[in-house]
């Protein structure tokens, strides 16, 4: 029994938000067709290197998996006529074209729900549909635009992206929730709903307490490297073996740092004696942590200090960080069909994930038709596989 058993999700999403979002319903379950552009497929099939053995994108992999996957070309009648027929008999629609181009294809949430009134439909974007609605954005140019960039990195550098496309996660973290949501409402009432969610919005809603320091504060939150503004030591600290990251979270912990680092008497130094004063004093503080800790490596450090209470650990590249979940017994990845993936990291008791198909492979041979004019009425998929 899985949480979504019975959903059908029609997906016409790409890149990366949307099929994460259509990825992580069929991993609770529900019966995901993904719709790919002939000549191709979705874009992130060609977003390589790295490859996996089998010779596929590992871009592609990481968020395809538990999907039925059907090439359509809806520069055709027949094309659209066929994803019509899926869109209606699956009730919930993903996509992430731009405003207004499924409305054009025929398949736009008022055309649909006309023909199926508890039609759930779900629309990503970028800028929303409104005035920004014929801005093209990737994750890059949203967290650009959207403050992200401009509190990541070191004060004297370039603002940074981050390492990962981390709005286009966040939005399909929120996509899917809004999907569950809607499916919630339809259960109850018989009734679907249009869903819109834009990347802008989510990087705004993901900046937290750096946005409430403006909405609520009227302060503009500036870069401060691996530092926190509100809370001090919170950063990466040099050691005599790699970078330590420690999260000091109040004043005993402080002390329990400093016993460990072999300077008891700095937690009552009036320097650094509450957090306040060690926020104000965070530059003098970073030079006395560091003068101890260069006394032994990262690795060791973060166990004395994790003994202690105090948060605290190296900064691991991806290996290492895959390994230590292991470590820890956390199981990180999942085998599925010869490839391993990240697994789900939601744990359900009564209703777990399942992984029950691998990322389809890439066939065009069932494909028919011309290839789209523009880049914005493409949608493809690899050839359909057996639900």
């Amino acid at each position: 029994m899985t949480a979504l058993e019975g959903l059908r999700v029609a997906d016409f999403s790409r890149i990366l938000a949307g099929p994460l979002t259509t990825m992580l319903l069929g991993d609770l379950g529900a019966e995901v067709v993904k719709v790919e552009r002939p000549g191709g497929g979705d874009d992130t099939r060609a977003w390589g290197p790295p490859y996996a053995p089998g010779g596929g994108a590992t871009y592609f992999l990481s968020v395809n998996r538990n999907k039925n996957s059907v090439v359509l070309d809806l520069a055709t009648d027949e094309g659209r006529r066929q994803a019509q027929d899926l869109a209606v008999k699956s009730g919930i629609v993903v996509e992430n074209f731009r405003p207004g181009v499924m409305d054009r294809l025929g398949l736009g949430y008022e055309q649909l729900v006309s023909l199926r009134p508890d039609m759930i439909y779900c629309s990503i974007s970028a800028f929303g549909s409104g005035d920004g609605a014929s801005l093209p954005g990737y994750d890059l140019i949203v967290q650009a635009v959207g403050g992200l960039m401009s509190v990541t990195g070191a004060p004297e550098q370039e603002p940074q992206k981050v390492g990962v496309a981390l709005i286009d996660v966040i939005t399909g973290l929120y996509a899917a929730l809004g999907v569950v949501a809607a499916v919630r409402h339809r259960e109850r009432t018989g009734e679907g709903q249009r869903i819109e969610v834009d990347l802008l919005s989510c990087a705004l809603a993901a900046l937290s307490n750096q946005g409430s320091a403006y909405t609520a504060g009227g302060v503009v939150p500036q870069r401060m490297g691996n530092q926190h503004p509100s809370i001090a030591p919170y950063e990466t600290l040099p050691t005599a073996g790699g970078e330590l990251a420690v999260a000091v979270g109040n004043d005993r912990q402080f002390r329990s740092m400093s016993t460990v680092v072999g300077v008891p008497d700095l937690a009552d130094d009036p320097r650094f004696s509450s957090n306040a004063s060690r926020v104000h004093h965070r530059e003098a503080l970073r030079v006395a942590l560091s003068t101890q800790l260069a006394s032994a490596p990262a690795a060791e450090w973060s166990r004395l200090l994790n003994e202690a209470g105090v948060p605290a650990g190296p900064v691991n590249d991806v290996a290492a960080a895959f390994e230590f979940a292991r470590s820890l017994g956390l199981n990180p990845t999942v085998e599925i069909g010869g490839t391993e993936l990240t697994r789900n990291p939601l744990r359900m008791e009564r209703t777990p994930v399942t992984y029950r198909l691998p990322p389809p492979p890439w066939s065009d041979d069932v494909s028919t038709g011309t290839e789209p004019e523009t880049p914005d009425e493409r949608a493809s998929a690899p050839q359909r596989r057996p639900a």
